[in-house]
């Protein structure tokens, strides 16, 4: 009989994730998956009340979780916050600020905000998590398609995302001998809350629309299963790259 392989497992259980910027949005997707997958899920976000909502809908799920109120901008909190509690298995960072607007219109106090959770923020936090994984494991940043392309109004934000692209690189080159692999998701425009006034504009609409090849803009959803599968062994050689769901916008 031929010995036929075995497509690597999906599923996550018995290991520990932490999802950032889990309150809402992408995070909140992000960590369902990785819950439904079998992970225990840390959902860390600043609005402890949000936190306390749903980790009582994540048991009400099934599904273990614990919360802990984190701003990823307070590099202090996050080394404390990390150093008291058990190794991770799974980092899934998806805390990010946009504030977009014409270059020349730029000022230094927006710059430093998005950059504090863009770049240092996730820097940092991708450090102190990688300190807690002696097995090795994964780190998972969301990034953006905005870290492989250009776009109107938004200078600040791309640097941000391209920054973190090469950092993800840098770490995957430092970290792969200690089995952490290090990559990155990169949406195209996904429908959340915080997008609502984006699509809420016509003109913005319509551009957005043209650029996506599939025809559609992006739902929570599609992250979710990017999400679990560079999470898993099924990942198990992947690292230093982006993970495009873009709907084909970076394909030309």
């Amino acid at each position: 009989m031929t010995a036929l392989p075995r497509t690597p497992s999906f599923r996550l259980d018995g290991r520990r994730a932490l999802a950032a910027g889990a309150s809402s949005g992408i995070g909140l997707a992000a960590a369902v998956a990785l819950a439904e997958a079998g992970a225990h899920v840390t959902l860390a976000a600043r609005r402890a009340d949000v936190l306390e909502t749903l980790s009582r809908d994540f048991a009400a799920q099934g599904w273990s979780a614990d919360m802990l109120p984190l701003d990823i901008a307070d590099i202090e909190a996050i080394k404390t916050a990390l150093a008291a509690g058990a190794p991770y298995d799974i980092l899934v960072n998806s805390a990010g600020l946009a504030r977009h607007g014409p270059a020349l219109d730029t000022n230094p106090a927006d710059f430093d905000a998005v950059m504090n959770i863009n770049l240092r923020g996730a820097f940092f936090l991708a450090r102190e998590v990688a300190r807690t994984m002696p097995r090795g494991g994964s780190v998972i940043t969301i990034s953006s398609q905005m870290g492989h392309v250009g776009g109107p109004e938004r200078a600040v934000y791309c640097a941000s995302k391209h920054a973190v692209e090469g950092m993800t690189k840098a770490m995957a080159i430092e970290w792969g001998g200690r089995g952490i692999r290090v990559n990155t998701i990169c949406p195209t425009f996904i429908r959340t809350a915080l997008t609502q006034a984006t699509f809420a504009d016509p003109e913005r609409r319509a551009w957005i629309e043209s650029k996506i090849k599939l025809g559609r803009v992006g739902e929570v959803e599609d992250i979710m299963g990017a999400t679990v599968f560079l999470a898993s062994d099924a990942a198990a050689l992947i690292t230093g790259t982006a993970l495009m769901v873009d709907g084909g916008w970076t394909a030309e």
